[in-house]
């Protein structure tokens, strides 16, 4: 049986021996930590530095705990053509890959025979769905950067897609995991009663306002006052976004996105114990430790429920804006999202 110390061989017994695709995605990655060879990530588009970025974690000779046993081994290089600034990093991206050791395929179907599990770093939202789908139907792991999608109908057929196929699905934004913000959802403050964040929120033509870059502060507000969030209002000028949230049980949070000065991240949150200040972020460490340990459990972090809600928010926001800050309802949202997708 000295096969079985093999990975790929013993994914394919115990698939020939009648347990099928499923119980083989469906199995903790931890199982395989003694074997010889790393677990496999796979990248699929490689125009943002998050890509790389994520591979020097995973590939580093020496990664810090939590990360150890996996290698990025291949990836598929893809940029949206209608994004000019993507499309002129992306060679420096893929030459940075390449010299850490990663193979670039031809097509996804390619990569993902390659590979165990999957990133997609696509920058852009919009092919998220097309990238991701032939990984989940191979009941393959797959984390999703940020945004998600470029909206919410797209973000629900993700969800939907990775329940057909029985493979789990993770999307967050790095500033999740600042320390502050985690200290504050694991209640070093008590109970939330408000939060005020803040980060750039540049636009891009291509996409909902808030979907491109905003989605970071807004992450960050969910993150400490947890999801339940049902209208929104947004305030704009040609420099910053003004979006306030009401939560179901009276609370309010707000979203400021800044298109001048200094680019940074934070916030305020105030709490029964007292006020928290968010920040600074201090980079994509703390996300690839999580990213990683879904890639063992197969358990996201973080609830569908709640990463929907974020992409609800948005597109609530951009709905106010179209709505010169009148109050737009997230349920209103969910059901126009509902009407799309049929």
């Amino acid at each position: 049986m000295t096969h079985l110390y093999d990975r790929r061989k013993f994914l394919q017994t115990i698939t020939t021996a009648g347990a099928g695709a499923g119980l083989a995605a469906a199995l903790p990655l931890r199982a395989f930590a003694s074997f010889a060879d790393p677990i496999r990530i796979g990248i699929i588009g490689c125009d943002t530095s998050h890509a790389v970025a994520f591979a020097k974690s995973f590939n580093s000779p020496t990664p810090v705990p939590g990360v150890e046993g996996f290698k990025v081994t291949a990836a598929f290089a893809e940029a949206s053509p209608d994004i000019e600034n993507n499309l002129k990093r992306l060679p420096g991206f893929v030459e940075e890959l390449k010299k850490l050791g990663v193979e670039m395929t031809d097509s996804i179907d390619a990569l993902v025979a390659k590979v165990d599990v999957v990133m997609v770093e696509s920058n852009d939202g919009r092919p998220h769905l097309r990238q991701a789908l032939p990984a989940l139907k191979a009941g393959k792991k797959v984390f999703i950067d940020k945004p998600l999608s470029a909206s919410l109908a797209e973000g629900m057929a993700i969800f939907d897609a990775a329940r057909k196929y029985n493979a789990p699905v993770f999307s967050a934004s790095s500033l999740r995991y600042m320390e502050s913000a985690q200290a504050v959802a694991g209640g070093s403050v008590g109970k939330v009663f408000g939060a005020d964040t803040f980060s750039p929120c540049h636009l891009e033509k291509t996409h909902p306002d808030i979907f491109w870059y905003g989605i970071h502060g807004v992450e960050t507000l969910f993150t400490v006052m947890g999801p339940g969030c049902i209208s929104v209002t947004r305030t704009q000028t040609e420099t910053t976004d003004v979006i306030v949230g009401t939560w179901a049980d009276g609370r309010i949070g707000t979203f400021r996105g800044n298109r001048t000065g200094k680019s940074e991240y934070g916030g305020t949150v105030y709490g029964e114990k007292g006020v928290a200040t968010l920040g600074p972020f201090k980079g994509y460490v703390p996300l690839v430790v999580q990213i990683a340990e879904f890639f063992k459990t197969g358990k996201p972090p973080v609830q569908e429920s709640e990463t929907l809600e974020i992409l609800a928010f948005m597109e609530a926001a951009d709905e106010s804006k179209r709505k010169k800050g009148a109050p737009v309802t997230l349920e209103a949202m969910y059901n126009r999202a509902r009407k799309h997708r049929r």
